[in-house]
């Protein structure tokens, strides 16, 4: 049988190709936004895209999320499992289409009712298709969509942008018609139509994918409330030019996010199909041991050349963001520990503790940005806010977690690192005396601690391919 570790880091690798080929060209597209995008332009346009965020979990009633997880059962019907997602985001879609006229109504969002509900739907239904496909372990196709969707958007970016000057709404239809377009290829080359079948539908297995689901919905509302709320009360508090320079600031931790993320696709997949195995426990321990070394180093890296990416990645108009970085690295490694940890729930469907914990980290958020925001910190209080909440969370779950699945976590190590990088944040961010030399210091004493488990995770897959 293939060993588990190598079936991981192939999946890892499959989906590192794609993803972080796709991920990377938004990133380097941040350059073009802010040339063709005002501060204050680039902040409302981050607000409506957010706002459509917030919608997706509500239109699709948390199905995406279920069918991925049904799909990966060894004895699931999976016509059964899919047709029950699509049913439920078609007649989400449909609700959420006569509350059109609501959004117009908003004042913020007068004119821009359409495209909110356009970008919620399509997403939705990209959503669906991709996971799907990921839960069938396509994960060559599904990397190669990501590719595909995310030059599809550049492409018309640079169409709407720069020749037909559309804007805020040239910036937000080229999501839409690229979720749009990918869909429609799944549909069709990937024969997604073939596994619809309405006859299959089964009250029994509804209600059982709706229960996991539900409590999936506030949980991402509350994620989105601890990863986005501060961008409102930015915007509302300071003005939208503040929130574009914090908008373009967490561009630059979104690479450690991508980092993250494309590993924790691949590890959902294993953690999953690996389930039972006498060595789990084990799986688990040496993965997160790996994982968090990986994590620690490169937000590390990405606080010590913030000033330098800032330079690389936007105009001088954008420049001031990068002292927001520093504190959004420290919360983005927290952010990528957290959702580890929320591989626990998903293994064990756990669906209610996601949404317990998420829930506190969008209290811990909402009253640290009303607290913090309006003081000298400014937009950096925005910054330790969602530092504080993820931290909080990731205490809580770590200790919750060892209810399900017993681990050793390296505590002391996890205390280390943690001190290191708030040391280094905080000396960049006021620039102390010597702060450079705090830098290199933090980094060598960084990498020594974790190089190890990282170095040992590859030396054993490699001898056991050998």
């Amino acid at each position: 049988m293939k060993n588990k570790y190598k079936k991981l880091l192939s999946n890892t690798a499959i989906l590192g190709v794609g993803t972080f080929g796709s991920k990377i060209l938004v990133f380097l597209m941040v350059r073009f936004y802010t040339a063709y995008l005002t501060t204050e332009e680039y902040g409302i346009a981050d607000i409506i895209t957010q706002t459509a965020n917030l919608l997706i979990p509500l239109l699709s009633f948390g199905i995406t999320e279920a069918v991925f997880r049904f799909a990966l059962d060894r004895d699931a019907d999976k016509r059964m499992v899919f047709t029950t997602g699509l049913v439920t985001i078609l007649f989400g879609g449909a609700v959420f289409a006569a509350l059109i006229p609501v959004f117009n109504a908003i004042p913020y969002f007068s004119g821009y009712g359409v495209l909110i509900w356009a970008y919620t739907f399509f997403s939705c239904l990209h959503s669906l298709c991709v996971q799907f496909l990921r839960a069938k372990g396509y994960m060559k196709r599904f990397a190669i969509y990501g590719i595909l969707s995310t030059t599809i958007t550049i492409l018309l970016n640079m169409l709407f942008l720069p020749i037909l000057k559309l804007g805020i709404v040239g910036y937000v239809l080229s999501v839409i018609l690229s979720d749009a377009i990918v869909t429609l290829l799944l549909f069709l080359l990937d024969s997604l139509w073939l596994d619809i079948s309405f006859t299959s539908l089964s009250h029994a297995q509804f209600s059982a994918m709706l229960r996991y689901a539900l409590p999936l919905i506030p949980t991402t509302v509350f994620w989105w409330v601890t990863n986005v709320s501060d961008r409102y009360m930015v915007t509302y508090l300071i003005g939208s030019d503040a929130n574009g320079l914090y908008a373009v600031a967490y561009k630059i931790p979104t690479l450690l996010i991508l980092l993250s993320g494309i590993f924790i696709e691949a590890w959902q997949f294993s953690a999953v199909t690996e389930r039972g195995d006498k060595e789990h426990i084990a799986f688990f321990e040496k993965v997160f041991d790996s994982f968090q070394a990986l994590m620690f180093i490169a937000g590390c890296a990405l606080t010590a050349f913030a000033k330098i990416a800032v330079h690389i990645m936007a105009t001088e108009e954008y420049y001031a963001s990068w002292q927001y970085i520093p504190v959004l690295s420290v919360a983005t490694i927290f952010s990528s520990l957290v959702t580890f940890m929320g591989s626990v729930y998903l293994v064990e469907k756990k669906s209610m503790m996601s949404f317990f914990t998420s829930m506190t980290g969008a209290v811990i958020n909402i009253v640290l940005n009303l607290l913090l925001i309006p003081t000298k910190l400014g937009v950096n209080g925005a910054a330790i806010a969602t530092f504080a909440s993820y931290f909080i969370v990731f205490i809580i779950r770590a200790v919750n977690g060892q209810r399900y699945i017993r681990f050793n976590m390296h505590p002391g190590k996890l205390i280390i690192n943690t001190v290191l990088v708030c040391i280094q944040a905080f000396c960049m961010v006021l620039e102390t005396p010597y702060w450079l030399i705090v830098q290199i210091v933090v980094i060598a004493l960084i990498f020594v601690l974790n190089a190890r488990p990282i170095l040992t995770g590859i030396l054993q897959v490699l001898h056991r391919r050998a």
